[in-house]
């Protein structure tokens, strides 16, 4: 269920659809997490949600900040100049091997050559794929990302005093809990190197928005763990998920062959994570309409996109009236920045930052 400070905004919106972000709650929850994490390095994964204004509050608590394109370094570093930065991604061209960073996650041996070929200086975590099993997770990270055993043997010989070798990055899932991360974490740390960032791949629940991921056994399982070396994090949507709301209003209900269909505005061009994650996104409805509607009845809210895939939510128990404003919960990561902003062209959503 949404807050006072959130419903009060959405009611108070002059127009919807609308993303509204709750700051002093990403404080909140940001601040926890460094307090959770004592000597671990915690840096953002900016590709979860590259808002401004997010921005600026997770500035305080992490450390640095996870990009992976030039679009998203500049982005970063003309907000932060001074903010150390990690740079990832499968696919760098040679202008962004050219970008300055405190660490880059190099992806392949040939990345590594063309990265020396630069002639510039380098530190540089080489990204491993292991072969770990990784059971119950929502997304694995296989295939393409980063290299095997053979390709970290054949990188270690290349390293010189102006690219340095650091250590190893490994990001090999997502969707896990605390005791499953802190095994693949025991695992990782087996291999002897000084330096290594385990990446993010925290759980989240849209299922259940009230479960949070339990940082307080990561943090100090982390620390039974470290063993001296220089640990680093780089979660995303587990920063950022739950100080997002996208608020919208029922425009139609209506049944097709007894099923029943709260007709909303926008669509999962503004929110593409239950498409992107197959879930049913949390919503609290505030009774805000006067028109026909159902009552305590299974219903389905889809957008207005010409699309069956265009659907938030499937068969939710509720009651939902035309003019009802909808306020879904957990917008705040891989929600617009991954939707399909310009299919059929609809109006792009308002952007309203709740302040304390």
């Amino acid at each position: 269920m949404i807050g006072d400070r959130v419903r009060d905004a959405a009611l108070g919106l002059p127009e919807v659809p609308a993303y509204l972000y709750d700051l002093p709650a990403l404080d909140e929850h940001a601040a926890s997490v460094r307090r959770a994490l004592g000597d671990v390095e915690l840096y953002y994964a900016v590709k979860a949600n590259p808002d401004a204004e997010l921005l600026r509050v997770l500035a305080e608590h992490v450390d640095g900040f996870e990009v992976s394109s030039a679009g998203e370094h500049a982005h970063v570093t003309a907000l932060f100049p001074s903010k150390r930065l990690a740079l990832g991604g499968p696919g760098k061209t040679d202008a962004e091997l050219r970008l300055p960073h405190h660490r880059i996650h190099v992806e392949s041996p040939n990345e590594l050559r063309r990265l020396l070929a630069t002639g510039l200086e380098a530190d540089v975590l080489l990204r491993l794929n292991p072969d770990l099993p990784v059971e119950g997770a929502a997304l694995t990270m296989s295939g393409p990302f980063g290299m095997d055993e053979e390709g970290v043997a054949e990188c270690l010989p290349l390293f010189t005093e102006r690219v340095r070798l650091r250590g190893l990055h490994a990001h090999l899932a997502s969707g896990l809990a605390a005791p499953q991360l802190l095994a693949l974490a025991g695992a990782l740390l087996d291999v002897g190197h000084e330096e290594v960032n385990l990446g993010g791949g925290m759980a989240v629940s849209y299922a259940s928005p009230g479960e949070r991921f339990d940082w307080a056994a990561y943090g100090a399982g982390l620390a039974g763990l470290r063993g001296g070396r220089r640990l680093r994090i780089e979660p995303g949507r587990a920063l950022t998920a739950y100080c997002g709301h996208y608020v919208t209003r029922v425009v139609d209900v209506k049944r097709v062959r007894g099923e029943a269909y709260a007709i909303l505005l926008g669509g999962t061009h503004h929110l593409r994570t239950p498409v992107t994650k197959g879930h049913d996104q949390p919503f609290t409805i505030l009774p805000t309409g006067g028109g026909p509607g159902v009552t305590d009845e299974p219903i389905t809210f889809v957008g207005q996109l010409c699309t069956p895939k265009d659907v938030f939510a499937r068969n939710i128990v509720t009651s939902a009236r035309v003019g009802d404003t909808v306020v879904f919960e957990m917008a705040g990561a891989y929600a617009w920045n991954i939707s399909h902003h310009d299919f059929l062209m609809h109006p792009k959503p308002a952007f309203h930052h709740l302040r304390a």
